[in-house]
């Protein structure tokens, strides 16, 4: 049995193309086919007008900044992240989409330097340069030796899970699902002999019963099952009535934390029979500084989601928050006021799900569990 909880870090979009592929030491093409902006470039230019110079190139590890030297201190057992990018020089721009993302394999580095367990793929992003591009994503994930899930060559490899082993006998088994209401268009859903996502048309009790058979098959005692699911608006803290009886069948079914993601900001968090829900994460790494219309979210501002769970019972024991802020197309760590602003709204819009909020002495904030959710 694995000695005190397993924490895991999940995060939110992880966007390594654009105009963070544009700093890194291989820049790809930076032709975009954008409505206002048609070179990648122009993002780098947004950043630096909105904070300061940044220079050219940076090293690998760069974007994620101050989030490396939280993450080695906290030593999370496993990392989980959405990699909301295709990595490919290859393809064409997938039609009718306003935003394509990619970056070049050669700057691959920059992911690894995270040291991810698992890259999650169904999103609205990973065939921006249809199916040549995901299979070049693919193969150059598996060749840096990522496993990645929710994205494969047919079905069946979509929908497969990510294991982890947890080195005592345990696993973490990752999940993953895009929805259509995250802007994953339908014909990219993985067909028995059609590469694509794991794909859904929405939260339906349906869609739950299917991934809890699945579940059922796989788990086993003191494996830790995530669902990584991408889904919901890319602003406001609403969640649908639809989205928390999705959440909930799950949990039901035996997944033991909800990793929700595809907005923009952190949506609020809920403890749901002693398991973690984060209906989204936000954006954690992207090259949006600069760009407005949409301030009053404060999107620049990012969390680090540590969150740790007993591995007897699969019961949720603790969440941390690392506040972070990108300036430059780096994460640096947030400001008191800035934290303080974050711990608010979470604490306000997850009122309805009894979710409180704290800020420790060391600028992180905590899940505040009710009584009944603490463990013991």
């Amino acid at each position: 049995m694995h000695e005190g909880p397993v924490t895991l870090f999940l995060a939110g979009d992880v966007m390594l193309g654009r105009g963070v592929d544009q700093i890194l030491p291989h820049p790809g093409d930076p032709a975009l086919r954008e409505s206002y902006i048609h070179d990648a470039r122009a993002y780098v230019e947004l950043a630096e007008a909105a904070n300061g110079p940044i220079p050219r190139p940076v090293g690998f590890p760069w974007p994620w900044g101050e989030a490396l030297p939280v993450l080695e201190a906290a030593a999370p057992d496993v990392r989980v992240l959405n990699l909301e990018t295709s990595v490919t020089q290859d393809g064409e721009f997938a039609p009718g989409k306003g935003v394509h993302y990619r970056m070049n394999p050669a700057n691959l580095p920059c992911l690894a330097a995270a040291r991810p367990d698992v890259c999650v793929l169904a999103n609205n992003h990973v065939l921006d340069f249809g199916r040549r591009g995901l299979d070049e994503t693919l193969d150059s994930l598996a060749g840096a030796g990522l496993r990645t899930v929710g994205a494969g060559r047919d079905a069946a490899a979509a929908g497969r899970p990510a294991v982890v082993p947890l080195g005592t006998g345990g696993r973490v088994l990752v999940i993953s699902l895009g929805m259509a209401s995250s802007g994953v268009p339908y014909d990219w859903a993985a067909t028995g002999d059609r590469s694509g996502v794991e794909f859904a048309e929405g939260p339906s009790a349906a869609v739950a019963a299917a991934l809890a058979d699945r579940l059922r098959q796989l788990k086993r005692p003191g494996d830790i099952a995530v669902a990584s699911i991408h889904w919901g608006s890319n602003w406001g803290y609403g969640v649908s009535r639809t989205e928390v009886r999705f959440a909930h069948t799950l949990v039901d079914a035996g997944v033991d934390i909800v990793h929700g993601h595809s907005s923009h900001h952190p949506r609020p968090l809920e403890a749901y029979r002693g398991r973690l829900v984060l209906y989204g994460c936000g954006d954690l790494v992207d090259d949006y500084e600069g760009i407005g219309g949409y301030e009053r979210y404060r999107d620049d501002l990012r969390l680090l989601y540590l969150v740790s769970v007993d591995p007897d019972t699969g019961r949720l024991d603790g969440v941390r928050m690392v506040p972070l802020q990108a300036r430059r197309m780096r994460l640096e760590h947030a400001s008191a006021e800035d934290t303080e602003w974050l711990r608010a709204v979470l604490d306000r819009c997850g009122r309805e799900f009894g979710t409180h909020v704290d800020r420790d002495h060391d600028g992180t904030l905590t899940l505040r569990l009710p009584p009944a959710e603490r463990p013991g």
